[in-house]
């Protein structure tokens, strides 16, 4: 602590802030309602506690400097800490709390899942909004959860990420499922699928999106030495169940997936020849919301939907 200036105020970390994100004095003066000179005074005082121009002439007006860019996130940390540190706390009252939860999830859940989820929400906290946010490849979940720009994350990983806390939600059996017509399906019993049956059918998997559905299966069969073959790929998983219907594509995916498609597609599931481990869901969150009431509260919801789906 020794190094630090003495009399460094938080209205000073504010202009920093507001200096590298806007990067241009008069709009950031314009912003706090103060002289531009005042904010051109303030900019000298930062570059000379921090030995750094922190912002330049570029080709297009100011940019910051390589360490001015690396201060932004320190400070909207401090400026975020700073401003919980006096936050009023109140009671969360679900009936009269208006508020929005953000939730990603995966499209391959069972299709009563999220809505039982939202159900729940909706009953619970009817002034509350409910944001459910897909999770596309290169999705940063984690920095989501972090940034406090998501509340939940709910996904089945082999190994879920470090750092974050964690409940079990569910688990499911896979399985293999095809057109219950097809060739195959027409002359092979449900628990006759061999291995070389298995991965010589043409297979349907889901894109790549995160180290979660796809990569727990494919994952699995690399570790056995085995690959099988993949002709199609598809980010839509909802629409797979119904490309079996028309096509020779064969899906592996959980047992309890397919419970609600099995009762309206003609479609045949096998049991796998491969003792594939169950796919684990989880639902995620971030060490600065564990105590919070409002997303205790939400956890709360998400478990008992999970556990009404396991003992449905």
């Amino acid at each position: 602590m020794a190094g630090l200036p003495q009399h460094l105020d938080i209205h000073l970390i504010r202009i920093l802030y507001l200096l590298l994100v806007e990067k241009n004095v008069s709009r950031v003066a314009l912003k706090l309602n103060q002289p531009q000179p005042s904010i051109s005074a303030s900019l000298r005082k930062l570059r000379e506690l921090t030995g750094d121009p922190l912002l330049v002439r570029g080709a297009r007006g100011m940019v910051p400097t390589q360490h001015g860019e690396s201060l932004l996130k320190p400070a909207k940390r401090i400026l975020d800490e700073t401003e919980s540190l006096f936050i009023k706390k109140s009671a969360f009252v679900p009936e009269e709390a208006a508020r929005t939860f953000h939730i990603a999830a995966p499209d391959y859940l069972d299709t009563r899942f999220l809505p039982n989820v939202v159900a729940a929400v909706r009953r619970g906290s009817p002034n509350s909004r409910v944001a459910i946010h897909g999770m596309g490849a290169g999705a940063d979940y984690l920095r989501m959860l972090s940034d406090g720009e998501m509340d939940l994350v709910i996904a089945n990983w082999d190994e879920p990420p470090a750092h974050l806390h964690i409940s079990k939600l569910f688990e499911d059996p896979i399985v293999c499922t095809m057109r219950a017509d097809s060739p195959y399906a027409k002359r092979t019993g449900v628990d006759a699928m061999t291995i070389e049956d298995y991965l010589g059918l043409p297979h349907v998997a889901p894109s790549q999106t995160l180290p979660g559905y796809h990569g727990v299966i494919d994952a699995f069969l690399a570790r056995q030495g085995m690959q099988r073959r993949i002709a199609v790929e598809s980010p839509y998983f909802g629409l797979i169940p119904y490309m079996l219907t028309q096509t020779d594509l064969v899906l592996t995916t959980g047992r309890q997936f397919m419970r609600s498609y099995e009762k309206t597609l003609p479609l045949k599931t096998f049991s796998m020849p491969l003792k594939f481990p169950p796919m684990r869901f989880y639902q995620l969150w971030h060490q600065r919301v564990h105590q919070s009431p409002e997303h205790k509260w939400l956890r709360d919801q998400v478990s008992q939907a999970a556990r009404a789906l396991v003992s449905d």
